[in-house]
């Protein structure tokens, strides 16, 4: 049996930590007033010995259109039905019109399918059902192709339960392997659904699903394999909420192009992802938000864990989304959303990865928020980063999180650079910031401020630039051990006028290009020091901005705006235009 570890949250409450994978995720953290618990999932079927068997006893059946013909008597046909009554290896090849493969073995029977080039349609039910056996496994046989086809409506055969209610449905364990093609036009409902655990080993799979794409009830585990998924409801998803060791998605790799009504990748539990390529569109994409309909990218209820990948994600909901923690370790991602970016109401961890947010109503949102590796690129309609407590239920944009003076947003590395048109950065508590390099292209409006906190904002290290509008305009605060300023302007600057800053000998502290226009600059950096400083505003620059930044090339100076003296962890010149000024 082969276990997957995953986390399960007894007190969800802040917790910041810097590990290197998902399987170590909380094994080294100690706190001292929140309890997380590592438990382990419920182990998987899935054995060594599935994956080999012996051919000469494979037992070979033919379908012939409206008939089945077999070479041996250990299997039950009726018609265009045949029923797998017994354990054994069974090679399926040809094509079978209103037909069925049913599975009704043993409880204590492994029972093996290969198909090998089937064409297999029914129009009320579906043309694969186990009903009852230890584990089937389907073979797709190399360079096979194979197709499931079944009808807009279904006549069950256990009413109750509506069982079965998929193309490929099974009530007991799956595992798919094998390199060949599966090719499934679900009208009526799921393509494939599982009722216990579902097995993934690589195979193409084409899904057309009028409801899920692929669902294991109790997990989904996929190692490989090609996936082009249409679903109206979501495209791969584990569901089951009666244990708390179960509902979980992993995947180790593939490729994966999923086109989701609902949500994309959807776990009750946990989302482990270790490596693939992913395009995914939810609900329609990020012009498509509507509160009525869970549409997000990838979402785990207890977490999402991402150690690297390749990921396109347009979503209507938030892209990544968990009720407790989400953890990333590397990967590429663009990102298109409809509400957040990166979502936790727990606790948010970016130890690598590089992120392109495109669009967004906020960036990264939740309750705590820690950068120590990686890259963030985003461009928010509201917040860049939101810093705040995720008790509330409220949907919708910026909807399901309120202010709490708990909250943090904690940078120890990385690079982040931020156009928002709410606040660069909004934390209801702390922010501590020791290293990294952070870029804020803030709001126009005076209402909102490139950095906005109500706690404490203590600066030991790192480059910080934060533009915007000075009407609220911050600086970090008094408690930090690395010298900042602010500057607040008395007229509003142009988009693309210069900002920079060089001390009494000339050297350049900072040069940078605001993308909108501004009338309040803070800025913090190991080499602002103890002395004078000139700053001006316009002029020219040899170099190449990098988001806005120059850190090469030579300035050719606009005009000289002030001159101020640091001899204070905090340094203001001028005044806001009303709201707050926290860290004075």
């Amino acid at each position: 049996m082969k276990q997957i570890r995953r986390l399960k949250l007894i007190l969800l409450l802040p917790l910041i930590i810097s590990l290197n994978s998902c399987g170590d995720l909380f094994e080294d953290s100690t706190t001292s007033d929140e309890e997380v618990v590592l438990v382990p999932n419920a182990d998987t079927h899935e054995e060594a010995s599935d994956y080999t068997w012996d051919t000469s006893s494979e037992i070979q059946i033919t379908l012939n259109g409206g008939s089945i013909s077999i070479n041996s008597g250990v299997a039950t046909i009726n018609g265009s039905t045949i029923t797998f009554t017994v354990a054994g290896t069974y090679h399926v090849a040809g094509s079978l019109s209103n037909g069925q493969l049913v599975v009704n073995a043993g409880e204590n029977d492994l029972v093996r399918i290969i198909l090998d080039g089937v064409d297999i349609s029914h129009s009320s039910s579906a043309p694969i059902y186990i009903k009852n056996c230890a584990k089937t496994i389907l073979v797709l046989n190399e360079g096979s192709e194979n197709f499931l086809t079944d009808g807009s409506t279904y006549t069950y055969e256990d009413a109750e339960e509506e069982e079965p209610n998929a193309t490929l449905f099974s009530k007991q364990n799956l595992s798919i392997c094998g390199t060949g093609s599966l090719t499934i036009d679900a009208n009526f409902n799921d393509a494939i659904n599982t009722k216990d655990g579902l097995v993934i080993q690589n195979g193409n799979f084409t899904i057309t699903a009028a409801d899920d794409g692929i669902r294991g009830k109790d997990y989904l585990l996929v190692h490989d394999g090609t996936f082009n998924i249409i679903s109206n409801g979501d495209a791969l998803k584990s569901d089951n909420e009666d244990d708390a060791s179960m509902g979980f998605i992993t995947i180790d790799k593939g490729t994966y192009q999923l086109v989701a009504g609902g949500d994309a990748i959807a776990a009750q539990t946990d989302v482990d992802i270790t490596y693939g390529d992913f395009i995914i569109q939810s609900g329609g994409g990020s012009s498509s938000y509507t509160s009525s309909l869970s549409a997000k990218g990838i979402k785990g209820t207890v977490s999402v864990c991402i150690e690297g990948g390749n990921f396109n994600l347009n979503a209507a909901d938030d892209a990544l989304h968990t009720n407790g923690y989400l953890t990333t370790y590397g990967g590429n991602y663009t990102i298109n959303s409809g509400d957040d970016a990166l979502h936790a109401d727990v606790g948010l961890i970016v130890n690598g990865g590089i992120f392109d947010i495109q669009k967004c109503y906020e960036g990264l949102e939740s309750k705590t928020i820690t950068l120590n590796e990686g890259t963030v690129l985003l461009v928010a309609g509201d917040d860049g980063i939101n810093a705040a407590d995720g008790s509330t239920t409220t949907e919708g944009p910026g909807g399901g999180m309120v202010s709490t003076g708990t909250c943090s947003f904690t940078m120890s590395g990385g690079f982040i650079a931020v156009e928002s048109t709410g606040d660069g950065v909004d934390v209801n508590g702390s922010v501590v910031m020791s290293g990294g390099t952070l870029l804020i292209n803030g709001p126009t409006s005076n209402g909102n401020a490139a950095l906005d906190y109500d706690g404490s904002f203590s600066i030991s290290g790192g480059f910080l630039v934060a533009v915007g509008s000075s009407g609220m305009a911050q600086a970090p605060g008094t408690s930090s051990t690395q010298k900042s300023v602010l500057v607040n302007l008395t007229s509003t600057q142009s988009a693309g006028s210069l900002v920079h800053i060089q001390n009494a000998s000339g050297t350049e502290l900072l040069s940078f290009k605001p993308t909108k226009k501004y009338q309040s600059v803070a800025f913090s950096s190991p080499a602002l020091e103890s002395g004078s400083y000139d700053f001006y505003l316009g002029g020219s620059h040899s170099g190449t901005a990098s988001y806005g930044l120059y850190t090469d090339g030579t300035y050719s100076a606009g005009t000289k705006y002030t001159s101020f003296t640091v001899s204070s962890v905090v340094t203001k010149v001028g005044s806001t235009s009303g709201g707050g000024g926290g860290g004075w």
